[in-house]
């Protein structure tokens, strides 16, 4: 077990890790903390150092940047553990909102946990959150579910498996996608209640509230551009009683003929072992054995 005392004051000594958001796209959105810490810290790591230079620039930080991303994560993070070991404060952001959220700033928070390090997270802009809280849905239980899938198949497989929960969703989608993304939607969750929120705190930034259906036959005719949060009402009472009536599609199939259906669906073959056993509760190395010994 770690306890970590966050407060620091001019005082403090030893490294941190500061998870700094910043504006999703309204420049009046950044903190005053948040600025102070990016001017005081030894280094920001930064998701793209060229996006965030220019946001340096508006606030006047001239300290040090050093680039931290998915392709370079691995070998960054030994640096990064290593600069907070030596006493050095690290501000880590990503190109916009929350850093660790849908971002690989996740593994650098784990990594630092499991070297009892400490991580101080401060406030800030963030998508999921401010689509919920305008999208006129119920905010007493949501779960945020990041970019659905980007294969049909794995998309539909996700959307199914919180087919039947209670709580609203919200999720992240590109433009491009959106489209194929509100049918697969519209078929797996019927035509429920949502919020498409597009450019959030952007100059053009557009709420549209309506079912599914509504929303896709808008997305259909008007075109959207620009980034998108998806916020989707939860299963109703009646849903949920029905989820107990209908038995599993896989019930009738074995363990062998499970696999081979994800596997004709598209997924590979580890991919179809992996999502067998979650569905039927069993161990992945049981499934793994049944399906290749047999």
């Amino acid at each position: 077990m770690y306890i970590q005392k966050s407060f620091r004051d001019e005082q403090a000594t030893g490294g941190c890790l500061y998870l700094v958001p910043t504006p999703i796209g309204n420049l009046q959105d950044m903190t005053y903390r948040a600025v102070e810490i990016l001017k005081t810290a030894d280094v920001i790591a930064a998701e793209d150092t060229r996006h965030t230079k220019k946001l340096c620039h508006v606030f006047a930080i001239d300290t040090p940047l050093i680039s931290y991303h998915e392709h370079n994560k691995r070998e960054r993070e030994e640096e990064l553990v290593q600069r907070v070991k030596d006493g050095q404060v690290i501000a880590l952001v990503s190109d916009a909102g929350m850093p660790a959220i849908s971002d690989p700033g996740a593994d650098l928070v784990a990594r630092f946990s499991a070297e009892e390090l400490p991580v101080i997270a401060l406030p800030g802009a963030n998508a999921a959150l401010t689509a919920l809280i305008t999208s006129s849905l119920s905010t007493e239980q949501f779960t945020f579910l990041g970019f659905p899938e980007r294969r049909k198949n794995e998309r539909v497989s996700l959307l199914e498996e919180w087919q039947y929960h209670p709580g609203t969703m919200i999720f992240y989608e590109a433009p491009h996608r959106l489209k194929e993304t509100l049918k697969d939607m519209l078929e797996v969750f019927g035509d429920r209640s949502m919020a498409l929120c597009r450019e959030l705190t952007k100059q053009y930034e557009t709420i549209v509230r309506g079912t599914i259906s509504e929303i896709g036959g808008h997305v259909e005719e008007e075109g959207i551009k620009g980034e998108c949060v998806l916020v989707i009402s939860g299963a109703t009472q009646e849903e949920q009683e029905q989820q107990k009536t209908v038995p599993a599609w896989w019930e009738q199939l074995s363990v062998i003929e499970h696999v081979d259906a994800h596997i004709e669906k598209g997924m590979s073959p580890k991919d179809a072992v992996k999502e067998t056993a979650k569905e039927r509760q069993l161990k992945k190395r049981d499934v793994y054995r049944m399906y290749h010994v047999d």
